[in-house]
């Protein structure tokens, strides 16, 4: 990279939408990408995910090589084998899902991260295959498995290929569950269709971060389906801890001490 590139990139300016204040994106990663004026999460890549949650260093990926294949030939506004080299080019990974194993905040684990800017994190037959991989990974190690959400849920470009690993990848942490490995589920924003209506709340322990979008339909779905609104907050994080969907909301910054916490809690009751 040249010392021109370099620069032009620490002096990226970022807008916050909420605010509408920019930041430069260095002072955006020191605040672990959170709005340093009005404190909005701004969603962010697997790749920027890890580092700020796996103790440094730690994080050695696997299967990075897995990808789709476009088993149907799907073609809407433009082919589905276009929209995967884009994803692939804008995030740098093969899938909306990357896979490692690390340490966070001390305890060893294997650690599965969703994209959102991968085709909206949605769950193609290689995301499914991706995480039932880690799932085997944590069972043969003998750790806890961390799966960090972040999705749009199902992607219909693979249709029932796609469905079913809402059931693959649950059977699979049923097998975890079997071994007394514990399995920790992370929602960000969103956490939406299939995703939440699967692995993502099957969680020994559910953390969110604040102000998540969690839920099957978006609300506005919702609305036009009941035709009424609903009440203030449907969805977020705070209203899902309330109504007992959710364990506990930890602000991103803490979210590596929490993670850390639970695996030691469950380490000391593992089968040996």
């Amino acid at each position: 990279m040249s010392i021109f590139k370099k620069k032009k990139e620490e002096n990226k300016w970022v807008k916050c939408k909420k605010c509408n204040e920019t930041f430069y994106v260095e002072e955006l990663k020191q605040n672990h990408w959170i709005c340093p004026k009005c404190g909005n999460y701004f969603r962010i890549s697997a790749n920027n995910r890890i580092k700020i949650t796996a103790d440094e260093g730690s994080f050695k990926e696997f299967d990075k090589r897995i990808t789709t294949k476009d088993p149907l030939e799907f073609v809407d506004l433009k082919p589905y084998k276009d929209r995967l080299k884009d994803a692939i080019s804008k995030t740098k990974n093969k899938e909306a899902v990357v896979n490692g194993v690390c340490t966070i905040d001390g305890e060893p684990c294997v650690l599965s991260v969703m994209d959102f800017a991968f085709l909206g994190g949605s769950m193609g037959y290689a995301t499914g295959e991706k995480l039932i991989r880690a799932v085997e990974k944590a069972m043969k190690l003998r750790i806890g498995l961390v799966i960090i959400s972040s999705s749009g849920g199902a992607r219909m470009q693979e249709g029932i290929l796609s469905l079913i690993q809402m059931e693959r990848v649950s059977a699979a942490l049923t097998l975890l569950a079997k071994k007394g490995l514990p399995y920790i589920s992370v929602l960000t924003d969103p956490t939406t269709g299939g995703v939440a209506a699967s692995f993502s709340m099957l969680g020994d322990v559910i953390l969110a971060e604040p102000n998540a979008l969690i839920g099957f339909a978006g609300p506005r779905v919702i609305e036009q389906t009941i035709g009424k609104g609903l009440p203030e907050g449907f969805q977020r994080s705070e209203f899902l801890l309330e109504k007992g969907f959710i364990d506990v909301i930890v602000e991103r910054k803490e979210m590596p001490k929490y993670i850390g916490k639970f695996l030691r809690y469950f380490s000391e009751n593992v089968k040996k």
